[in-house]
């Protein structure tokens, strides 16, 4: 793909995490990065392993120019749909930066209004490198989550499928109920809610 020519000034990377998950909140991350301090081995995120995406993660919180977190939260999701609440966390965490952009680059196809240019880039996280970074930030902050909602409610093994609906989260939902960080919009705990005879 023939990416768009990059601006002079600060060029802001943006990713998120956490969209396809039952639970928890949707977790974006925004990465300026140091031209002068590059980080080798900048990929997207989920072709990582978690060891290297922790380290990696530790070196891009040390060498970016700069570099935010922010999220929205599952009764955010329901209020106004998936798409939307991913939206608003990237929004945050541009607006989080500790320098302003110049121009914004966002992986996928949907771009919001950041104050500055912004632009979609369909596979971002595998070809632009401030993408890449910024899909490593949201990705462990959020797995991090999981872990720490896990410790809290080992019952519904958050710690193996990060949220997702497997079956086995599925059973775990309907034997001990929906605790209050689930996304009650999403169709699945929006069944075991509404009917729950059907499980």
């Amino acid at each position: 793909m023939n990416l768009p020519p990059r601006p002079i000034g600060f060029l802001a990377g943006v990713d998120e995490a956490g969209r396809g998950p039952l639970c928890g909140p949707v977790v974006a991350a925004a990465v300026i990065l140091d031209p002068a301090r590059p980080i080798e081995g900048l990929a997207d995120s989920k072709k990582l392993t978690e060891k290297r995406r922790l380290s990696l993660a530790a070196e891009i919180r040390e060498r970016a120019l700069a570099w935010a977190v922010a999220e929205a939260s599952p009764a955010e999701i329901d209020e106004i749909n998936i798409l939307a609440a991913s939206l608003l966390a990237m929004r945050r965490a541009v607006s989080a930066l500790q320098h302003a952009p110049v121009e914004v680059w966002v992986d996928g196809n949907r771009v919001c209004d950041f104050g500055v240019p912004a632009r979609p880039i369909v596979k971002g996280d595998a070809l632009v490198a401030e993408i890449s970074a910024a899909s490593i930030l949201a990705k462990t902050v959020r797995d991090a989550q999981m872990l720490a909602l896990d410790a809290l409610h080992p019952e519904f093994g958050l710690a193996g499928h990060k949220g997702y609906p497997t079956a086995a989260h599925l059973a775990a939902l309907k034997q001990h109920g929906v605790p209050d960080f689930y996304r009650k919009s999403y169709a699945p705990v929006r069944a075991l809610l509404t009917q729950p005879e059907l499980f």
